[in-house]
């Protein structure tokens, strides 16, 4: 199957679409449809604040979607991925009780019981089976809220999206659970090529067997609707025939699924009123939502989600994947989308397209994306800034900018203070820029512009009582009227704090300006010159920045960092996939353990390499690939428990080095180009007083 035209387009579209539907469902997911009705009324628009939610939120049904596609990544771009391997990169990327998954308990949470199974060595598919697992837990939801991503890299190729959604389905459910995944995903694959919904029906059921449930239930709710305008009482049927009370589990796919088949066919063509629809109808509202409004936003493309109110200004593109790789968990639709389509391309046997824009982080070049950037709130701030995508650049709108006023805009590249007020789902996150990397912008002002502007480049970080504090590149540039400019700082030291947005921010001297400015692009790049250590104030941000999956990572000990392992190993992370050729040096000192020391280059927990110090008296470099541990190299060295050592190691190409004092090791090997840093210990405690990352 050839590779559609619009296939970036669309892609984004089905992106932006499980986007809303998720944000729009989140807030009174699990809800009746009586007190959905009773206390919203029905569900034409978001109503997170009328809840108190942030808008924007970790979630499984966004985290999952997203993040387990990596498997074509990290095992092979094929249609043939096993559920073995893509049961791997659940292993990688999921962090224990903390990350993407609702850790409900074995036997309650289906997802929670298939990782664990995967822990104890089950591999998948028998790690989500009904043989292993049993029929109820086997049977829930999951299956079918992660599916989307594997429709979206198999463009009309429901054949190929099938298979990928039977491998991803099987790591965690079984039987009716797999069945529905599969065929919403054959119907997403097969709506890049048609807008026919019983087509598409026809299509999904094509992958399934016939007597099943998920078939049956189809048939039903077509026969219901055929001729039938009214969807609320088809639901009423939905619940008299397919209710929560007729199954097991608290969120068995079956009701669910037939909510989806009504919205679709009551609204097939009508963005706006199918999230109304599965809405308001209640039960597991974000899954819901999400799944068809991914295959709205396929199907539709980017005019089918403007055709009603304005679902894509709140948004503003952003969303987060709580996983090990934290430096990916601050994302935007338009980064995932233009990821996923490039895997489809590799999967259909064509070449992937260049990254925009040689590469630079924010570039805005799909219709109407603004990457997460919106107006930065202050007390001199511009009342009516207007912030908006032109399709090639980010378009800054600005009236009455004056001395004293700013017009400015930032985007997310760590966790957002309202993480405090996310339910359920922990943000695992890396900040994505550093200390010592160069920050650069393209910019350009409107040649009908009034007045002439200063441009600076922006950085917010966090402070000791973990609020923003702001600082901008000491000299900007002037912008007159048509004229269009090159900027470029070097990150300065923020205290050891995180940074959290980085942006731009406009103002003017003299008299009035009016008009527009156009960022072409924004992006960083060159080695980090950074130095984690404890900061001031009793902020808790500093923590966050870094991707823990060990039992205690403490803040009252004397020493900056003290980690604390009881099973296995445990690491805490900080970085991204851009650090590739880089050098740590940290004051360690090993409190217990088998082994300890830093982690370099690290893909998530299952995949890095480390250099440790060993209780049997060894230097190692090591390379961690999934089940695989090796150790390249090693030299005799002791250290002992409670005495401070000074551990230092470079990376470079292929070529690794560790050193204490005058002890040296190295080895050479290829698996890992780039990834984060940190500590790791093995069942003990590892502490630092400095850690110190800079140019190899």
């Amino acid at each position: 199957m050839s590779i559609p035209a619009d296939y970036n387009n669309r892609v984004y579209a089905g992106v932006l679409g499980k986007l809303i539907g998720v944000y729009l469902g989140r807030p009174f997911e699990n809800w009746r449809y009586k007190d959905i009705l009773q206390k919203l009324g029905p569900i034409t628009y978001y109503v997170h604040e009328r809840l108190g939610d942030p808008l924007v939120v970790t979630d499984d049904d966004v985290g999952g979607t997203f993040a387990f596609p990596r498997a074509l990544d990290d095992y092979g771009i094929s249609p043939d991925l096993s559920a073995e391997d893509i049961g791997k990169a659940w292993l990688n990327y999921i962090i224990e009780e903390r990350s993407i998954l609702w850790w409900g308990g074995a036997g309650n949470s289906t997802e929670h019981t298939a990782w664990l199974n995967l822990k104890r060595g089950i591999p998948a598919p028998a790690s989500g089976s009904i043989e292993t697992n049993g029929a109820t837990v086997a049977e829930q939801i999951g299956a079918q809220i992660f599916i989307d991503g594997w429709a979206l890299v198999s463009p009309g190729n429901p054949a190929q999206a099938a298979k990928l959604a039977r491998a991803a389905g099987s790591v965690s459910h079984d039987g009716e659970a797999v069945h529905a995944a599969v065929l919403w995903a054959a119907v997403e694959a097969e709506a890049f090529v048609s807008k026919d919904v019983n087509h598409l029906l026809d299509t999904g059921l094509s992958y399934i067997p016939k007597d099943s449930l998920i078939a049956k239930l189809v048939a039903d709710i077509r026969h219901w609707t055929s001729g039938n305008e009214d969807w609320e009482e088809t639901r009423q049927r939905i619940e008299d025939n397919y209710g929560y009370d007729k199954y097991p589990g608290n969120c068995h796919v079956v009701p669910n699924h037939a909510l989806m088949i009504m919205a679709l066919l009551h609204a097939p063509h009508d963005f706006q009123r199918g999230q109304m629809i599965v809405n308001t109808s209640g039960w597991d509202t974000d899954c819901n939502a999400g799944n068809l409004g991914c295959l709205h936003g396929i199907m539709l493309g980017l005019e089918g989600l403007d055709a009603g109110p304005d679902w894509r200004g709140p948004v503003a593109d952003r969303l987060y994947m709580s996983t090990a790789d934290g430096g990916r968990s601050i994302a935007d639709a338009v980064d995932v989308a233009l990821w996923l389509a490039n895997l489809g391309r590799k999967l259909a046997g064509e070449a992937a397209e260049p990254a925009p824009k040689d590469g630079a982080k924010f570039h805005f070049s799909l219709p109407g994306s603004v990457q997460g950037f919106r107006p930065q709130a202050a007390d001199t701030a511009l009342a009516d800034l207007k912030v908006s995508g032109t399709g090639n650049g980010l378009a800054i709108d600005f009236s009455a900018l004056a001395a004293g006023r700013e017009a400015a805009t930032t985007t997310p590249v760590f966790t957002p203070a309202e993480v405090t007020k996310m339910r359920t789902y922990d943000l695992m996150a890396s900040p994505r820029i550093h200390a010592g990397q160069v920050l650069k912008a393209r910019v350009s002002a409107d040649a009908s512009n009034k007045g002439i502007v200063e441009a600076k480049l922006r950085i917010r970080h966090y402070d000791g009582t973990d609020n923003l504090v702001t600082i901008d590149m000491p000299n900007g540039e002037l912008l007159a009227a048509g004229a269009s400019a090159s900027l470029s700082w070097t990150v300065p030291e923020t205290g050891y704090q995180p940074i959290a947005e980085v942006g731009l921010v406009l103002t003017t001297a003299d008299g009035r300006a009016n008009g527009r400015v156009v960022i072409d692009s924004l992006t960083w790049d060159g080695c980090p010159s950074v130095t984690f250590r404890r900061p001031e104030g009793a902020g808790d941000f500093w923590r966050r920045a870094w991707v823990s999956n060990v039992h205690f990572f403490s803040k009252h000990f004397p020493q900056d960092f003290r980690i604390s392992q009881n099973r296995g190993d445990g690491m805490i992370m900080q970085g991204t996939r851009d650090w590739t050729d880089y050098a740590i040096e940290a004051d360690l000192m090993l409190h217990l353990g088998d082994h300890g020391g830093l982690v370099f280059r690290s893909q998530g927990q299952r995949r890095y390499y480390a250099a440790l110090v060993t209780r049997a008296g060894e230097l190692q470099i090591v390379r961690c690939k999934d089940e695989d541990r090796k150790v390249l190299a090693s030299v005799a060295l002791n250290v002992e428990f409670e005495k401070t050592f000074t551990l230092k190691v470079s990376a470079k190409g292929g070529h690794f080095e560790a050193r204490v004092g005058d002890v040296r090791v190295e080895a050479e090997d290829a698996a890992f180009a780039g990834g984060s840093a940190g500590l790791i210990i093995h069942e003990g405690a590892l502490s630092a007083t400095r850690i110190a990352i800079g140019a190899a």
